[in-house]
């Protein structure tokens, strides 16, 4: 682990875990209506406690988080979405639903809406970053604190492969391949693997689950529409930064080195914007709850302890 600049030592992990009261870190799943949409989140923790909005990443759904809600729910209130399109939420054809960022974005703020969840500390991994980002300028007084991991919102973040991308941006039609390329199984699995050098640690469940997600109907379609769309998130980088310099919320980053999609120039970033921000980089690929989850856990307490309130 790296830190930006030298800070106490956190608990340790057997600690983080020993504090982390696993009586009350039952998860409950739930569906609810939402703008036409059917939308499924995961709920843990007192309901009168500080919230943590959790906003998983591509092709991911709040599952990612199981790992985690256990650690935290015995002093935080958790909701984990999956948006429309992953996980058990509807995936309504594009035809009557707009695969945009902005779109899910919307959608999420008014499921925390209807929720009456109006504080919250945002917690961001890859797709949650530009979801997360939306929600946090469009209602700044309701986020708290956020908490980043591979969520990239710097130019210096991208990895080599977003020159594919960017040209399926430039060119839809010509560049389709780039669409087959991102949704296939051997990417799955490369996202999660990366260029880690401890690959039998990775429980292959994690890739074909995805793309088992990902060969749904009209998937091609929703997911086509998205990556497209995320040439939108590069445009607003300036606008999160800005965002980043005017209000300095309370900043956890942690980044796995391993991720060839967003690589680690883009955490140290962050700290141009916001300087108090607490910088790690782990031992770790793009979903670093693959294989860190204990000391995810134990950065995520240790800073919400220090940062929030602490629940009675």
């Amino acid at each position: 682990m790296t830190d930006k600049k030298p800070r106490a030592a956190p608990q340790s992990t057997a600690a983080a875990a020993q504090n982390a009261d696993f009586s009350a870190c039952h998860t409950t799943y739930h569906w609810i209506d939402i703008q036409g949409v059917r939308l499924f989140y995961r709920e843990a923790g007192p309901k009168d406690a500080p919230t943590v909005v959790l906003l998983h990443g591509f092709p991911s759904s709040s599952r990612m988080y199981e790992p985690l809600l256990g650690y935290l729910s015995g002093r935080y209130h958790l909701i984990a979405p999956d948006y429309p399109g992953f996980g058990h939420s509807e995936a309504p054809s594009p035809a009557r639903y707009a695969y945009t960022f902005d779109h899910l974005s919307e959608t999420v703020a008014a499921l925390l809406k209807a929720l009456r969840i109006d504080r919250y500390v945002l917690l961001m991994q890859d797709y949650g970053g530009p979801v997360g980002l939306r929600i946090a300028l469009r209602h700044s007084s309701s986020v708290r604190a956020i908490i980043v991991q591979n969520a990239n919102t710097y130019h210096e973040g991208l990895g080599p492969k977003w020159a594919g991308i960017a040209r399926y941006w430039a060119d839809r039609a010509a560049h389709f391949d780039e669409v087959e390329k991102f949704t296939s199984l051997e990417a799955a699995k490369q996202r999660h693997i990366g260029n880690s050098p401890n690959a039998e640690r990775y429980n292959p469940d994690s890739w074909t689950g995805e793309y088992a997600m990902l060969s749904r109907p009209e998937q091609r379609e929703i997911q086509a529409d998205l990556l497209y769309d995320y040439r939108t998130n590069i445009a607003s980088y300036p606008v999160w930064q800005a965002w980043l310099r005017a209000h300095r919320p309370p900043t956890l980053v942690m980044w796995g080195r391993y991720d060839p999609s967003f690589v680690v120039p883009g955490a140290f970033a962050y700290a141009r914007d916001v300087p108090d921000a607490e910088i790690h980089i782990l031992d770790a690929g793009h979903f670093a709850l693959d294989e860190k989850a204990e000391q995810v856990a134990e950065l995520v307490l240790t800073f919400l302890d220090r940062t929030l309130t602490r629940p009675k």
